[in-house]
């Protein structure tokens, strides 16, 4: 159907902009970290922060109020996590992957890249993408908590970034 009633449009144009104005409010109060681009547990939040916003838009069985709360309890939810994956290693450990090292000093790390499903090429085309022409210039390449690959530099100095990444992969 193409059109069902100027209420119905109505509706969607006044709770549209009402919920969309409390998601921004209530994002605002919680901070960047909310909607930062960190791990799989944040991108859940904000898959269903938009789900939410979706449903109280087009849904007629979803009052605006019902709808707000449930905005607000994602992004308090979101927050109490985090805050508490800050203050508990045993929480940070639940929700939170550790970086993993694809790469180290000349030599692919071919059992981390099955693990972490990561071909070869996507890691030379990481490095290409810093601009990079020679793995040779290349200290480490790793798959970061985000998802996204990460790319050292060698230099002279002692690789002080890579100290967060597990012991034995570094030491493989």
């Amino acid at each position: 159907m193409f059109f069902d009633s100027w209420a119905g449009l109505g509706r969607v144009l006044i709770v549209g902009t009402l919920s969309y104005a409390a998601l921004v409010a209530v994002l605002r109060v919680s901070g960047s970290r909310t909607l930062s681009k960190m791990n799989a547990f944040d991108l859940v939040v904000t898959v269903s922060l938009g789900s939410t916003l979706a449903t109280v838009l087009l849904s007629k069985d979803v009052a605006l109020a019902e709808g707000v709360l449930a905005l607000s309890l994602l992004v308090g939810l979101q927050f109490a996590v985090t805050w508490l994956s800050v203050r508990s290693s045993r929480v940070s450990d639940l929700v939170k992957a550790e970086p993993t090292l694809l790469f180290y000093r000349g030599r692919l790390l071919g059992d981390q890249l099955r693990r972490a499903r990561v071909t070869e090429e996507e890691v030379r085309s990481a490095v290409r993408g810093q601009g990079i022409g020679s793995m040779d210039a290349i200290e480490a390449v790793v798959l970061e908590t985000d998802g996204t690959i990460a790319v050292v530099e060698r230099t002279d100095a002692t690789p002080s970034a890579l100290g967060d990444l597990p012991r034995q992969a570094a030491e493989a």
